[in-house]
């Protein structure tokens, strides 16, 4: 079954609120010096400074 046009634009409008969200998210832990648990390539936990995401989305 086809993906009809309709679906495509919400889920293009689901994926761009997700990264604004995500976004947001890293700006204010940047701003409060924190850390974020992020899965790593391998799927590996890790532990990383919010200001060094930020600069992934710069």
């Amino acid at each position: 079954m086809p993906l009809r046009k309709e679906n495509i634009e919400l889920g293009n409008k689901i994926k761009a609120g997700i990264q604004k969200a995500l976004r947001k998210l890293v700006e204010t832990s940047a701003a409060k010096n924190e850390t974020l648990v992020i899965s790593g390539p391998n799927g590996e936990v890790l532990i990383v400074p919010a200001k060094e995401l930020l600069k992934k989305y710069r």
